[in-house]
């Protein structure tokens, strides 16, 4: 029998959307997302160009959030323990 799929971004307790990271792979990619904004801000300097920097930010933020509704908890709303 197969593993079960194991998350690697649990749910949060209450609202919608993901919590931090709970395995290396998760992790990884969260890693790797702080540090591609990091970069963004030395590659387009918000101070001299504001609009390049919103779209770099806005299609890594995206990226992002398409792993985590992959890879994450099925999202819904949660209201706490239930």
């Amino acid at each position: 029998m197969a593993d079960p799929e194991q998350f690697w971004f649990p749910a949060k307790r209450y609202g919608w959307g993901w919590g931090l990271p709970i395995t290396w792979q998760g992790w990884a990619v969260f890693i790797v997302f702080i540090a591609l904004l990091v970069a963004g801000a030395f590659l387009f300097p918000p101070a001299r160009s504001t609009f390049p920097f919103l779209v770099y930010t806005l299609i890594v933020s995206v990226a992002f959030c398409v792993v985590c509704y992959a890879k994450g908890e099925p999202p819904r709303w949660r209201w706490g323990d239930e």
